[in-house]
């Protein structure tokens, strides 16, 4: 007779240091994670386009900008955490900063909260690092 396996949780399945770790391979799961929140969460119905809340969250006046720029910048914390050089956590910081002041004009700055995509941007930057940095951290994607 074989034994029924019921299914666990999706976090049951991780262990917490996968997620809370110090090391180049929990941060980049976790940078990874934040990107696709902010930038790729949502489709929008007919158009097939993914959003995430960075767009989603412009639709609430100030409010909803001040809270998805302190997530992106908790992205390029995390790119400090790893050494980045200063050169490059400036250049993720201004895109943060840039989607926030252009993000923050009603009507016209949610449009571009959709087409300009800081957290991927600064994404690219971390990854870049870490597999010149950190290359055992490469993910293969297939």
């Amino acid at each position: 007779m074989t034994e029924r396996v019921r299914p666990q949780p999706m976090m049951a399945s991780i262990d917490a240091q996968a997620l809370l770790g110090r090391d180049p391979v929990a941060i980049r799961r976790r940078v990874e994670a934040m990107e696709a929140v902010l930038e790729r969460a949502f489709v929008i119905p007919g158009l097939n386009r993914r959003v995430g809340l960075d767009a989603i969250g412009g639709l609430v006046p100030v409010l909803g900008d001040v809270i998805t720029a302190a997530m992106g910048l908790y992205i390029v914390w995390e790119g400090r955490n790893l050494g980045l050089p200063k050169w490059q956590l400036a250049r993720m910081a201004s895109n943060v900063l840039f989607d926030t002041a252009v993000g923050a004009v009603p009507v016209a700055g949610d449009l571009f909260d959709v087409l300009f995509r800081s957290n991927t941007r600064n994404l690219k930057i971390i990854k870049r690092h870490l597999d010149k940095h950190h290359p055992a951290t490469r993910v293969v994607e297939g």
